[in-house]
């Protein structure tokens, strides 16, 4: 197969004809998809449920749910677990700020410990991936009183409020300085004065929130007298700008401190400070706060210190630290190294009243579950066999059972297991044998009722509440079952897991979608769904939503649609099968790939070597550019989407994680980057990014197209104006980009083999 078929002359012209068509199937067939069913009417939208919160006394439940009466309000509803029976604690018309007004609309709500105040979030806006910012009301369940916090702040600037333990105030971030209010005086006190654009108290910089997910940034002592904060000194960092030319006459830029790999980090520092203001006492654990990171900090039960983690730089060693609340001075219990890099530990459990406290490791290859003192001198394996574990789902510390996320057998699995604390057991599983599928749990705080979360490849989701440790079914909360019917009607492709081996005694896992009425004596074209990093698998056996969907018309349009986790994904196989790709991202992950592509194209007859494509987004569209340069051979076409083609562009914490430094791996960071091999492109290439992504920023794009032109080869390009990293801004934006994606899919990687090529342009 030639080149890009349009030099980038024609690009524009081809934009405007072909990108700008309307919709490619318009057919209206029950059985058959169409790019319009998918994503344009929001035909196949999963059943929503919850927000569900567990009452403290493990009771019961609350929801919001539609009031019957107030058009456009939601009750808050408690559940009993026992009988069912339901009691609206909050109706929709206590919501109402004043007379005329609607009910607030709620975005999230938290009750106070002892569930008579309700916090609800409202009139939110979008802080680069999530809504953090809004309106915070109060209601007062005992006085019927609906109190707006803040006081003469300007509307939707409030950020994470959060109950004081007793209830009585709130803690919140707005414009860069924590702030406390008292519930009964409506007194806002002001805990920091020095928050700025380059000094935040109590959230996170881009890089910390996108990479360790830290927004909510500070914690209330569990007797309430102090909270302990996050601070981050950005001066010194790098600014990136992104341009929006689109909403006036000239363009607007909009400016943030972005650190790329290699370059300077913001200053990390966590402190305590009295609930009623006063002195920051600041604890100093290391000499070089730009070259360490804060990922998780958590009190300890008895208030008097706060015990956080530590990571280097180059995050192969991560230190629990204690921190004294009074003196400031720092103890460190335990530090986890690793030759290439550690996680950080997200389920913190303090038990035995706060003498002891779980952490998980890899320190012996897998990723167990650890009893460790609160000195950090003793530590308890929970688990002896060679399997990990993905997280931590819950602890009944009265009856001596920890409970977690692992899948032993079949890393495309995910179930419930439970472990003993005492170390006497190993894993012992809970989710039912004969279920198989992805399980997820969300545990009563006694541990004892669960929220389960169950789906297959294929089949969405159902909610229900159980009962542990046996497993019972209690009740069902969502079933879908209109999504089940519908789906039900489909002319559905054929679908398998499958293994396949690329050498050395290694084997990957992989699905397969195959076309209705599948013919085995013909030949039919294969498209390559990518991921291939470690922040993620596509092999799993779960619902897939749009995607899948989409993979299913594919199928239904002649396509043979296959996925392949690669080394290097997260799956449950071991450290050495994640860790392996240490410092060369990008060039194991797609030698795998290749390797898996060109097995399954020789143990499969009816797949054409010569109609091979792949598509990928995010690191999935590096890994598709990687896969069409390097193994020109062996891929016609593919689309890459919102990708990184030089390293060197993304952020520090995470290609530096996996990577090490730059200018210690110079080589690794030049061969791994898509733009080094881009000369090597010999087939078609779709370009697809939004040019207001503050996460991959277009400038990976121009700066490949720069490349390619250097090089005189042809591609194609779609540009998306402002659009972020996930490209949904704007109620069409997805249906076109899947219209356009199909499109390009059919132009140059055709059902038909050569001379019988449908030409639907």
């Amino acid at each position: 197969m030639g080149g890009g078929g349009l030099t980038l002359l024609g690009l524009g012209l081809w934009a405007l004809a072909v990108l700008g068509q309307g919709s490619t199937n318009e057919l209206t067939d029950d059985r058959r998809l169409t790019v319009e069913r998918i994503f344009g009417r929001n035909e196949f939208k999963t059943e929503s449920w919850g927000p569900a919160r567990w009452l403290a006394d493990s009771s019961g439940y609350t929801t919001l749910e539609k009031s019957p009466t107030t058009p456009g309000g939601r009750d808050l509803v408690r559940h009993d677990l026992a009988t069912g029976s339901r009691e609206v604690l909050v109706a929709a018309t206590s919501l109402i700020a004043k007379e005329g007004d609607p009910p607030l609309g709620i975005q999230d709500y938290a009750w106070s410990g002892d569930g008579r105040k309700l916090l609800v979030f409202s009139n939110t806006r979008r802080v680069w991936r999530t809504h953090t910012r809004g309106d915070y009301w109060v209601y007062d369940r005992d006085r019927a009183t609906l109190m707006k916090l803040g006081g003469e702040a300007e509307p939707a600037t409030l950020m994470f409020a959060t109950f004081s333990p007793e209830g009585d105030r709130v803690a919140y971030v707005r414009e860069h300085n924590l702030y406390v209010q008292d519930l009964a005086t409506g007194t806002v006190t002001a805990l920091t004065t020095d928050g700025d654009a380059e000094t935040i108290n109590g959230t996170s910089d881009w890089v910390n929130e996108e990479e360790f997910h830290l927004r909510h940034g500070f914690r209330w002592s569990p007797d309430g007298r102090r909270i302990a904060y996050w601070q981050f000194d950005t001066s010194g960092v790098g600014e990136f700008q992104l341009v929006n030319y689109t909403d006036g006459l000239y363009p607007k830029l909009k400016g943030f401190k972005y650190p790329k790999a290699g370059e300077t980090n913001s200053a990390c520092r966590v402190g305590v400070v009295s609930a009623a203001g006063g002195p920051t006492r600041w604890f100093r654990p290391n000499a070089d706060p730009r070259n360490h990171y804060i990922p998780e900090l958590e009190w300890a039960p008895d208030s008097r210190s706060v015990v956080f983690q530590q990571l280097n730089r180059l995050q192969n060693a991560n230190s629990l630290i204690r921190g004294h609340a009074q003196t400031g001075r720092t103890q460190v219990l335990l530090t986890d190294r690793d030759g290439a890099w550690v996680d950080v530990v997200e389920e913190w459990h303090w038990l035995a009243g706060g003498r002891r406290f779980l952490w998980v490791s890899e320190q012996d290859g897998w990723r167990r579950p650890y009893l460790v003192s609160r000195s950090g001198r003793t530590t308890t394996r929970l688990t002896s066999s060679a399997a990990d574990i993905l997280d931590v789902v819950g602890v009944d510390e009265r009856r001596g059972w920890v409970y977690v996320t692992a899948s032993p057998d079949d890393p495309t699995q995910r179930s419930l297991f439970r472990v003993r604390l005492d170390g006497g057991g190993d894993l012992d599983r809970v989710t039912p044998a004969g279920q198989p599928g992805t399980h997820a749990y969300t545990l009563s705080p006694d541990a004892r009722w669960a929220f389960h979360t169950y789906s297959r490849f294929g089949q969405p989701p159902v909610v229900d509440l159980i009962r542990l440790p046996r497993h019972r079914r209690v009740r069902v909360l969502a079933d879908n079952s209109e999504l089940r019917a519908k789906l039900d009607r489909l002319d559905r492709p054929g679908q398998e897991f499958f293994r396949v081996a690329v050498g050395e005694g290694v084997e990957l896992d992989g699905w397969c979608l195959k076309p209705p009425g599948f013919d085995p004596g013909r030949r039919y074209p294969m498209l390559v769904h990518v991921y291939g990093e470690p922040a993620g698998q596509t092999v799993l056996d779960r619902w897939g939503g749009d995607n899948y969907l989409w993979h299913c018309f594919l199928a239904q349009e002649g396509y043979v649609v296959v996925s392949v986790d690669n080394r290097g994904t997260p799956a449950p196989r071991g450290r050495e099968w994640r860790k392996c790709i240490y410092r060369q991202v990008g060039i194991l992950a797609s030698a795998d790939q290749a390797a898996a592509t060109r097995r399954v194209l020789s143990e499969r007859a009816y797949l054409d070597p010569g109609r091979v494509g792949v598509w990928g987004w995010s690191g999935g569209g590096s890994m598709t550019l990687n896969a069409l340069f390097r193994y020109p051979e062996v891929y016609r076409m593919g689309m890459a989407i919102a990708f990184v083609s030089d390293q060197r562009y993304y952020d520090t914490i995470y290609q530096e994680r996996y990577m090490g430094l730059p200018a210690d791996n110079e080589a690794g960071f030049k061969d791994g980057s898509p733009i080094t091999h881009a000369q090597q492109l010999s087939g078609s290439l779709l370009l697809v990014y939004g040019t207001g992504d503050d996460n991959c920023h277009y400038q990976n794009c121009e700066a490949l197209v720069n490349e390619l032109v250097a090089h005189n080869k042809a591609f194609d390009q779609l540009v998306y104006p402002n659009r972020s990293h996930s490209l949904s801004e704007g109620a069409t934006t997805r249906r076109h980009l899947y219209e356009a994606l199909t499109r390009y899919l059919r132009r140059h990687l055709p059902v038909e083999p050569a001379g019988g090529e449908r030409d639907d342009e």
